[in-house]
């Protein structure tokens, strides 16, 4: 990828960030069940606060942009929130940067605002707060810190009602086969019921999709998912699917764990009643991982499910179903939030390269970069994206890998997300296409009246040499 291309994919990410920065703060305020009066309420509340922007700085944004981003969103949805990628040159001289970086890193304790001060004074002109905080986070330069900090009090919280948060986290388990186990689990913050849980042989993206995406379908779509900073939780995958089905991601700050004390109480609760049965002998004797996560479901559903807990003084299922029913997403909506994402530049010949393969796209997309939506398990079907807009599907041309190289696939009838055997016999299907057009052929030697005509049965014909 040339530098220009990598500039020009740089800008279609932070745009991305940008659009889902807008959805973030205006998901509760575009909420269709508000009247006006509370609309108003709430766009105000917003304006009044200071956010933390999608670069990380400090912003406020006014009531009238508020408006204008709920009005964008209930008529386009999230691709409507996403700003075109900007163009424009650096403008801010590489000398004036490499002097602020200088100056951070002579005294780490120097916020970008008194660097710009230095600057100023310095030269009598400085680019603005957010080009060097920006550079900042670039260089690296923001883990520069100084002093102790005085640790945050914070009270115990509690949601008011079920599906209005999930809190997830993955645990390190126990071998299976050899291999070294996750749990990847979401659980209710009102009602401490475990939505969703799945265990797998790897801490990425797939095997929480495996998890979350079955929950989502059978226990309808949370207002909020509280997860940590893991590298499968800040996957760009989890931002969009959250993005599609309105889902408000957040986050927890980095050295501040405060608010996931439930999530990992329960994976206590785990450690000691589920996997401390799980000796070595006994976890020998699991076959693989589908026999794994039938024997959790039925520790879930069976004993802590059915449990008073202790904090609640409810058992945890009943007290989520006390707040049923809730609302399931639409089949196609689920599974177009679940799809991955990529962007490529269509060539002069219309074509566009992934992962080893080719395909063929509209000659009117040329030369412009374009988003490819695809089901991981299976990337010999893209769908185009240009603009924000649908733009056709991408044609396999040469096709050397079915799947994403992230989406490795378990153990066969794992329960994980994983291809799925079609039954289909590629030779089988040749053998009886060839009997057929056998059957079909015109057997001269038949007609001739020949007597070893029968010894022909397969349409075998001579070497053209009579013998």
């Amino acid at each position: 990828m040339s530098r220009a291309e990598e500039e020009q994919q740089a800008r279609l990410e932070r745009a991305r960030a940008i659009g889902l920065f807008r959805y973030m703060l205006i998901r509760e305020a575009a909420d269709p069940a508000l009247t006006s009066r509370q609309r108003g309420a709430a766009v105000r509340q917003i304006a009044a606060r200071e956010h933390s922007g999608p670069s990380g700085e400090p912003v406020r944004v006014t009531r009238w942009t508020l408006d204008k981003w709920i009005r964008e969103w209930r008529r386009g949805g999230f691709d409507a929130l996403v700003p075109a990628p900007r163009q424009a040159q650096p403008r801010t001289p590489p000398e004036v940067l490499e002097l602020a970086a200088a100056l951070k890193k002579e005294n780490p304790a120097r916020t970008a605002a008194q660097v710009r001060r230095i600057l100023r004074a310095q030269s009598g002109w400085a680019p603005d707060e957010t080009t060097i905080q920006r550079m900042f986070r670039r260089e690296g330069l923001t883990a520069l810190a100084a002093g102790d900090t005085v640790p945050a009090v914070f009270g115990r919280f509690e949601a008011s009602r079920p599906n209005e948060i999930w809190t997830g986290d993955a645990l390190h388990a126990v071998q299976v086969a050899g291999r070294k186990t996750y749990l990847f689990a979401f659980i209710d913050d009102h009602s401490r019921a475990v939505m969703a849980a799945r265990f797998g042989f790897a801490e990425d993206t797939v095997r929480l999709a495996a998890a979350l995406r079955p929950a989502l379908a059978s226990r309808g779509v949370p207002e909020n998912i509280y997860v940590d900073n893991g590298s499968a939780f800040v996957d760009a995958w989890l931002l969009r699917a959250c993005a599609r089905l309105s889902v408000r991601l957040v986050h927890s700050a980095p050295g501040r764990p405060q608010g996931r004390g439930k999530i990992e109480r329960f994976f206590r609760t785990v450690r000691g009643q589920f996997l401390a049965e799980l000796t070595e002998e006994r976890a020998a004797a699991v076959p693989g991982l589908a026999e794994l996560n039938r024997l959790f479901a039925a520790w879930t559903e069976t004993v802590y499910h059915a449990r008073e807990h202790s904090e609640t003084g409810q058992a945890p299922l009943a007290r989520w179903e006390a707040g049923s029913p809730f609302p399931l997403p639409a089949p196609g909506d689920l599974a177009d939030a679940f799809r991955w994402s990529e962007w490529r530049t269509v060539t002069k010949t219309a074509t566009v390269s992934m992962h080893g393969n080719r395909y063929q796209v509209d000659p009117a997309l040329t030369g412009r970069r374009v988003e490819l939506v695809f089901d991981p398990f299976d990337i010999t079907v893209l769908q185009v994206r240009s603009g924000g807009k649908d733009a056709g599907v991408a044609t396999p041309h040469q096709v050397t890998r079915h799947a994403h190289p992230k989406a490795r696939p378990e153990e066969p009838g794992s329960g994980d997300d994983a291809p799925r055997a079609t039954g289909i016999d590629y030779l089988s299907l040749l053998g009886e296409q060839h009997d057929r057009q056998s059957g079909d052929r015109v057997n001269y030697a038949a007609l001739a009246g020949e007597e070893q005509a029968t010894g022909h049965e397969s349409g075998e014909e001579d070497d053209g040499d009579g013998r």
